[in-house]
């Protein structure tokens, strides 16, 4: 599928999920060393058409389409520029995670073993105004390792090799903050402990070859 229109796809089902209302969020991905597809500022993802998808380059400079940049094309930029491996970035609004966020907490703590693998530590980024560095300096101390971000007062990054992988971690982040929310309204969520998660390192890695960067676990 070409990437636009998966990009496409993917807005249409952040929409669909609930991630993001009105106009909110914004998701692209690199189609070359220097070359960025982008959704427009002011489109809901759920009525996104070709004609709401921008091109830019690294330096910001519009190559293609028509329309304002969002306000949060630095935070794209600065994340692809620091990770040359990272062919997608998903910004939305999710509700449960947005409230942890808005509430200062990062889900810095391990409680399922399939995130752990999948996002690690989803470290708090504290607030930056949009369209400003300071939404660019709120990451940087996380961006070399992290997969996932929480952004003080404002929603949440995810990033992945491909538009699937940062949509699905958006998905599993919003599932994860669900499931901590009603497991805190019930009783008390019990963390995995240190020896648990070196364990599920080691067949992760013996069994599917599968090396999370453990700075971003422990």
């Amino acid at each position: 599928m070409p990437a636009i229109e998966k990009l496409i796809e993917i807005c249409h089902k952040v929409y669909k999920n609930k991630f993001v209302s009105a106009f909110d969020g914004n998701i692209s991905c690199r189609i070359s060393d220097n070359e960025f597809l982008i959704t427009r500022s002011a489109v809901c993802k759920g009525d996104v058409q070709r004609k709401d998808i921008l091109k830019i380059n690294s330096g910001g400079s519009l190559l293609g389409g028509e329309g304002k940049f969002s306000t949060e094309t630095k935070l794209h930029l600065f994340i692809y520029s620091r990770r040359k491996e990272i062919n997608s970035v998903v910004h939305c609004h999710p509700v449960y995670a947005t409230a942890f966020a808005v509430n200062g907490i990062g889900l810095d703590k391990h409680y399922f073993p399939e995130v752990v693998l999948t996002m690690g530590k989803i470290p708090l980024c504290k607030y930056g105004t949009p369209s400003t560095s300071e939404l660019t300096d709120s990451i940087e101390p996380f961006v070399d390792h992290s997969l996932a971000f929480l952004l003080q007062n404002h929603g949440a990054v995810t990033i992945g090799k491909s538009l699937d992988e940062a949509y699905f971690r958006m998905e599993k982040l919003e599932h994860t903050a669900k499931t901590l929310t009603v497991a805190k309204l019930t009783g008390e969520p019990k963390t995995l402990t240190n020896d648990q998660i070196k364990k599920l390192l080691t067949i992760s890695k013996n069994v599917y070859g599968i090396s999370p960067d453990e700075r971003n676990i422990f």
